[in-house]
């Protein structure tokens, strides 16, 4: 016969310890939530920030970054569904009105440079450098079907087929780099590969040796080895995407500021203000890792003053940032 007193004594011993355990469970807070959405261009510099963030709050805070793209993540950010919105370009006039009509105020938060990279394969032998003209050539609505091969951009360049990759409409990298090339944003052909997961896009780009794209540089930098960035020319000669020349302001027209907003009601509360304050202070040295051009300090501290002070609105008003240098953004005065 089967002794079943051990057993009896185990299953008596789990129950008084989940007994004794219930209250507490019942007891313990649950975990702050700051939910995050918006732009894969911003998502490296608040993934990073966040996760910093959570460890000094041992858990006490939680915080989601989700990547629906600048204009998918301002769709939920106007309906109040999420607290703060990664965005690659300023808030649009549409987007302000959808705000408007549902009651979120917002505070525009600068947080970075970006020097959106024109890229190729490093199998690509022929091209160096192009020229904003050649660009708009390629990806203005009427290339489409029509513009098909490296040749008919630049005559030296081979009867090859012309591969296209960008990032989908849902993107603000999408809308900054048709109105920086094509003089309208969203105005753009329709025959290329598209996505939203930057990541996808320098898979496709490196695997495809005929293949010409646009990416933020913070996607190109840790992929270099596989992909080559084109030295752009808006008009006083060829200059390639790096910290310097975004600082300089010699890196146009496709040097961005790209921003957090913040909605008025969640800066309310602590533990979004806690966040939003850790960004501002702790966030440079993060952009710096993620490959993003950190603001002068100077910037830093003005936007926490705004911060603090509830500044509310845009400083763009609606209109895009293309051209935008730092010591332009640092004049703006954000109104509401």
């Amino acid at each position: 016969m089967i002794d079943a007193r051990p057993m009896l004594r185990t299953i008596a011993a789990f129950l008084l310890l989940a007994l004794f355990s219930f209250p507490r469970l019942l007891d313990a807070e649950p975990a702050a939530l700051i939910k995050i959405d918006g732009s894969s261009t911003v998502f490296p510099i608040t993934e990073a920030v966040a996760e910093e963030f959570q460890k000094a709050n041992r858990g006490a805070v939680r915080v989601t970054v989700g990547i629906s793209g600048t204009g998918g993540g301002f769709k939920k950010f106007c309906r109040g569904d999420t607290d703060i919105q990664d965005a690659s370009r300023p808030i649009s006039a549409e987007e302000i009105e959808a705000c408007r009509k549902t009651g979120v105020q917002y505070l525009e938060l600068p947080i970075a440079f970006d020097a959106l990279t024109i890229a190729v394969s490093q199998q690509n032998t022929w091209a160096d450098s192009i020229t904003v003209s050649e660009l708009k050539t390629i990806w203005e609505p009427s290339a489409q079907g029509r513009i098909t091969k490296w040749i008919q951009v630049r005559s030296p360049w081979p009867d090859a087929p012309l591969k296209l990759f960008g990032a989908g409409s849902d993107s603000g990298t999408f809308d900054y780099f048709t109105e920086a090339i094509t003089g309208k944003a969203k105005a753009s052909r329709g025959d290329y590969t598209a996505s939203e997961d930057d990541n996808t896009l320098v898979q496709g780009i490196a695997n495809e040796k005929h293949a010409l794209g646009y990416i933020p540089f913070a996607y190109f930098e840790p992929n270099k080895r596989k992909l080559k960035a084109l030295a752009v020319d808006g008009g006083k000669g060829p200059v390639l995407p790096s910290r310097e020349t975004v600082e300089n302001g010699t890196y146009q027209p496709l040097s961005r500021p790209v921003f957090i907003y913040v909605n008025r009601h969640a800066a309310e509360r602590p533990e979004v203000r806690e966040f939003v304050e850790f960004y501002l202070t702790q966030g440079a040295t993060l952009i710096e890792q993620v490959k993003y051009v950190p603001l002068p300090a100077q910037t830093y501290r003005l936007t926490m003053e705004h911060f603090r002070q509830g500044k509310l609105g845009t400083v763009f008003h609606g209109s895009p940032a293309v051209g935008l240098q730092i010591d332009e953004l640092l004049r703006r005065e954000a109104k509401p």
